[in-house]
């Protein structure tokens, strides 16, 4: 299994450990210390080695961070970790709601003057400074230090040093050469000599290449140095690319990662850095002149080629047979009432497995029964799992190369369940249904999803959806559907459509399809003039027709839900055989 249960963290590790940091704030003559989730590449996922968030306070969500002071201690989550981190952290540490509480305005609350320390590799340079203007107007300093976590983690692990490989260019349908040089040109038309890149899935990209550095995404770790030229180095730890040597050509020059620092100070010319992922450690490091832009791989990469889509297509129709063949055995093993959300966790990775064609899961399955569903970001653990039982929902959130969320209902849905997912499953078609011009972001969209939850008073806090890489991370930006995304949608950009509702205590509903975004036909009577984008959706698996009121639905709703359903059958039906078809082919029965 890629998958385990074991409990990383628990709270009472976090008293001792919040003392020891205490007492080395103290001997540094520090009011406060910063502790993000965030690695030296701004990377949502880390190693093991970087997960001080985890280790110092218990709590393990994808984002987040801490703010350590001598008697207040305060762990800053969105919406999405509201619940989860109640039950992870000690009394010790606060939760505060953040972005509604500004970390600025915390610490001025508790503190009265002094010096707030962090680690210059572990903030960005826009974050620094945004902050630095903050506190100085609250009489506080903040200044970069040696990390104070690492220096009382007595067993922290060793840094990853699994070997690079390569993604071929059959897979990712451009040449590391040809991405090199197009964006070579991009960097002389904008006056500037070289890039300086951090973050790992650019360079994955860029490079065509793929590692093994942190959980379940295929990225490596390494800095880059793009020139104007198309030439590039590439720095890494120990040998780790010495595997893709030859896949990388000459025009690629290797060096440790150690030599990194010493090579950004000796550029010359004007250096691009994107302020929101670069490390102040590395712009504090430029003798150069800067120029800000945002990482130049961003948008490439966003925009999927045909052979990038071709493959996702290809991914999701596997994915699909893997699902139904899940959900048509969960039908049949659940009312027995034998199973847990492990073993929900367990069946379907069997069942990815047995398509011969799962390289790892892109992050640990969210499986979650009754009040479990409402933790948005739940992880099963032997400490936590709990029995799937008659008269609850059931969410499960997984991947494959892919990202899909459905739950269903075991035996008859609890009170209000049908309700509330027939209006989570309006919002999902709203944005399934949308036509847009060019121009339009994710903050545009996203109250298309939200729109009949709000009428019936109810709400989500989370994003209606995330982009998606081509066999790498399955978080990716930098577009995205919700209230935050200003960049505009373009053509290739794939996206989750995932609203939801959560209701603490009794259940959660997630309903998630992943979408590309698409060229939309013109339509007779509309402007010839007016160009205008869609969605095409990926997913192919049906959703829980019996928590479906059909009657809450409008004639286009119903329609569309029927053509997918039609479309789900006849894509996916002959990829499974026996009883899976025949639940297949009930599944989707028209409403």
């Amino acid at each position: 299994m890629f998958q385990t249960f074991a409990a990383t963290t628990h709270p009472d590790q976090g008293p001792p450990r919040l003392a020891a940091l205490r007492a080395r704030m103290a001997a540094a003559g520090l009011a406060g210390w910063l502790v993000p989730r965030a690695d030296a590449h701004q990377g949502e996922y880390v190693a093991d080695c970087d997960a001080r968030l985890a280790w110092l306070t218990g709590f393990t969500g994808s984002a987040g961070f801490a703010a350590v002071l001598a008697d207040h201690a305060g762990v800053f989550i969105d919406g999405r970790y509201r619940v989860q981190v109640r039950s992870q952290v000690a009394d010790c540490f606060a939760p505060v709601p953040w972005p509604e509480v500004k970390l600025a305005d915390w610490l001025a609350d508790h503190l009265q003057g002094g010096i707030v320390g962090y680690d210059p590799w572990l903030h960005a340079v826009d974050e620094v400074e945004a902050l630095s203007r903050a506190l100085a107007l609250r009489g506080l300093t903040l200044q970069p230090g040696a990390n104070l976590v690492d220096a009382i983690w007595p067993d922290r692990s060793a840094p990853p040093d699994a070997p690079f490989f390569a993604q071929p260019d059959d897979l990712s349908g451009e040449s590391s050469a040809a991405k090199r040089a197009r964006l070579g040109a991009d960097l002389v038309a904008a006056g500037q000599s070289a890039a300086i890149l951090t973050l790992p899935d650019s360079i994955a990209w860029l490079f065509n290449i793929r590692g093994a550095d942190v959980p379940c995404n295929p990225v490596p770790q390494a800095f880059a140095i793009l020139h104007a030229d198309g030439r590039a180095d590439l720095f890494a730890r120990g040998a780790k690319a010495q595997a893709v040597a030859a896949h990388l050509g000459p025009d690629v020059a290797l060096h440790p990662e150690s030599a990194f620092l010493a090579a950004v100070a000796a550029l010359t010319g004007i250096l691009r850095i994107d302020p929101k992922s670069c490390p102040q450690a590395v712009a504090d490091a430029i003798t150069a002149q800067v120029a800000r832009a945002p990482d130049p791989c961003l948008l490439p990469k966003a925009r999927k080629n045909d052979i990038e889509l071709a493959g996702a297509r290809a991914a999701h129709l596997r994915d699909a047979a893997a699902m139904v063949n899940f959900l048509a055995w969960l039908d049949d093993q659940a009312p027995q009432g034998q199973l847990t959300e492990i073993e929900v966790v367990r069946a379907l990775e069997g069942f990815r497995r047995a398509t011969n064609a799962l390289r790892d899961i892109s992050f640990e399955t969210i499986s979650g029964a009754g009040p479990n569903g409402a933790i948005v970001h739940y992880r099963v653990t032997e400490d936590s799992n709990r029995p799937v039982q008659q008269g609850e929902l059931l969410l499960v959130d997984s991947d494959g190369t892919t990202d899909i969320t459905r739950t269903v209902t075991i035996g008859a849905p609890p009170p209000d369940a049908a309700a509330c997912y027939t209006r989570v499953l309006q919002g999902m078609v709203a944005i399934s249904r949308a036509r847009f011009p060019r121009g339009v972001g994710g903050q545009h969209l996203d109250a298309l999803a939200r729109a009949p939850l709000w009428l019936a008073g109810m709400d989500y806090d989370h994003g209606t959806g995330h982009g998606v890489g081509a066999y790498l991370s399955v978080h990716e930006g930098p577009a995205g559907l919700s209230r935050r995304s200003e960049v505009a949608l373009e053509p290739g950009m794939i996206l989750s459509n995932e609203p939801g509702y959560y209701r603490e205590g009794a259940f959660g509903i997630r309903i998630e399809n992943l979408i590309v975004v698409v060229e939309a036909p013109h339509l007779p009577g509309g402007d010839s003039h007016r160009a205008q984008l869609g969605f095409e959706t990926l997913t192919l698996v049906p959703f829980d027709r019996r928590l479906i009121l059909a009657d809450l639905l409008s004639d286009g709703e119903r329609a569309w839900i029927d053509a997918y359903h039609a479309r789900v059958l006849a894509e996916v039906g002959p990829k499974v055989e026996g009883a899976a078809r025949e639940w297949l082919r009930a599944a989707c029965a028209a409403l």
